[in-house]
C-alpha cells in the first residue's frame, strides 16, 4: 500500500465513490443526481427530491403519489415512543432527544434484512415519516402539552408545520419550509454523511446509522450552525455594531457563524436561495430587522474576507426563515436532520451495494518500551 500523508479532518482525502450529489465550490455549483439545486428548488418538492437522492431518478407520476401514500400512513409513531420521550428532561436539547428517539425506533424495528429491497424500502419511508413527528412532539411534549396528531389532509411540509404550532401554514409559509428542506437534503461527504457511512459499514439497522448521523450533526461546527448565527445577530443588536462586531472578530480570530465553507469559495448556491426565501417571507409575515443586519454582516465579511474565499452559507440564512416561521432556535439543528435523512439514507443504500467495513489506519505519536511502574513507585 503507497504511503498517504497525514491529513488533519481526512481533508482532501476521498472515502468514497458516489454518485447522489456534486460540490464545485469554485463556482458554487451543487447538484443532485445531476440536477442543479436552482432547478429542483424552483420545479420539484422535497418528497420528489429525496426519492431522487434515495433510487437515483426521479420517479414517475404514479411512483411518486404511492411514495407519498405510504409515507403519509407512517407519519404515526407507536405510543411506547411517545411514553419514553415524555420521560424526556423539558430542559434537554431537542437533537438529543431526536437522537434517542430514533434509535429507539430500531427496537421495534431490529429486523435487519439488508439483502431485501422491501426491507430498504420500508426503513426508508418510516425514517423519512416519523422523524418529523419525533421533532415535533418534543416540541409539544416538553411545554406539557400532548403531542398534535399528524394531518393526513396535508403534504409533508405543511403537516410539520401544522404538528409544530397545530395551526394550518400558509401555502407560501408551507412552500417556503420545503423547498429549506430540499437545500439541506444532501451535500456530499460531509461530517454527519461520513458517521452514517462508517455505521452502515457494519451492516448495524437504519435506525442505527441516522441515530449516528443525528449525533454528529448536532454539533456546532456543522448543524448547529444556524442557531449561532441568531445568537450573534441577537449580540450585535443594531447595523452600526456590525463594523465593530467582525472587525473584533478578525483581529481575535473567532470564526463568524455562518460564513466560510470547506468547500465553496464563493457564496453557497444554496445561501443565495435562502436569501430569496427569506425577502418572500418578509413580505408576507412583516419586515425582520435581524435581517437588514444579516445584510450588513454578510456586506462587512465580503470586503473583509472575501479575498480569502470566506462567504455567507447556508446556516446564515436558514435561521432568519426559520425564525420567521415560528420555529423555535433550538429546533433549527432538527430541522436539518429532517432534511438531511434523504441524504443519509441515499448514502447508506449506496453503501450497501458496494459494502466494505471502513477501517482507517493512522499515524502513531506516542512512545515505545516503556517500563511498567509498581504503584508505589509513581508520582
Amino acid at each position: 500500500m503507497a504511503f498517504c500523508e497525514y491529513q488533519p479532518g481526512l481533508e482532501g482525502v476521498p472515502v468514497a465513490q458516489s454518485s447522489i450529489s456534486f460540490v464545485d465550490g469554485k463556482n458554487g455549483i451543487l447538484e443532485y443526481r445531476g440536477i442543479n439545486i436552482e432547478e429542483l428548488a424552483q420545479k420539484s418538492t422535497f418528497i420528489e427530491t429525496a426519492y431522487l437522492l434515495i433510487w437515483g431518478k426521479l420517479p414517475t407520476k404514479e411512483e411518486l403519489l404511492i411514495f407519498q401514500e405510504e409515507i403519509n400512513n407512517h407519519r404515526r409513531i407507536k405510543y411506547h415512543i411517545r411514553d419514553m420521550m415524555k420521560c424526556f428532561p423539558e430542559s434537554g436539547h431537542p437533537m438529543d432527544a431526536l437522537q434517542t428517539s430514533a434509535a429507539a425506533l430500531g427496537l421495534f424495528y431490529s429486523r435487519r434484512a439488508l439483502a431485501k429491497d422491501e426491507y430498504i424500502r420500508d426503513a426508508v419511508v418510516r425514517l423519512l415519516a416519523k422523524i418529523p413527528t419525533m421533532v415535533a412532539a418534543f416540541a409539544q411534549m416538553r411545554n406539557g402539552n400532548d403531542p398534535v396528531k399528524p394531518n393526513d389532509n396535508l403534504n409533508y411540509s405543511a403537516n410539520f408545520l401544522y404538528m409544530l404550532t397545530e395551526k394550518e401554514p400558509e401555502p407560501l409559509e408551507a412552500r417556503i419550509f420545503d423547498v429549506c428542506l430540499m437545500l439541506h437534503a444532501e451535500h456530499t461527504m460531509n461530517a454527519s454523511t461520513f458517521s452514517a457511512m462508517v455505521t452502515a459499514s457494519t451492516l448495524t439497522d437504519p435506525y442505527a446509522v441516522v441515530a449516528s448521523a443525528v449525533g454528529t450533526l448536532a454539533g456546532p461546527l456543522h448543524g448547529g450552525a444556524n442557531e449561532e448565527v441568531l445568537s450573534m445577530l441577537e449580540e450585535i443588536g443594531t447595523i452600526e455594531n456590525v463594523r465593530p462586531y467582525i472587525e473584533k472578530c478578525i483581529e481575535n480570530k473567532q470564526k463568524i457563524m455562518g460564513f466560510g465553507h470547506r468547500v465553496y469559495k464563493v457564496k453557497d448556491p444554496r445561501a443565495k436561495i435562502l436569501q430569496q426565501l427569506a425577502e418572500r417571507l418578509f413580505e408576507l409575515t412583516g419586515h425582520d430587522d435581524y435581517y437588514d443586519i444579516a445584510l450588513e454582516v454578510e456586506k462587512v465579511v465580503a470586503e473583509k474576507l472575501g479575498t480569502k474565499g470566506i462567504y455567507a452559507n447556508v446556516d446564515f440564512y436558514s435561521g432568519l426563515v426559520y425564525r420567521k416561521l415560528g420555529i423555535k432556535t433550538d429546533l433549527f439543528t432538527p430541522m436539518f436532520a429532517i432534511s438531511r435523512v434523504a441524504g443519509w439514507l441515499a448514502h447508506w443504500k449506496e453503501q450497501l451495494a458496494v459494502n466494505r467495513i471502513f477501517r482507517p489506519t493512522q499515524v502513531y505519536i506516542g512512545e515505545h518500551n516503556q517500563p511498567y511502574i509498581p504503584m508505589e513507585e509513581r508520582f
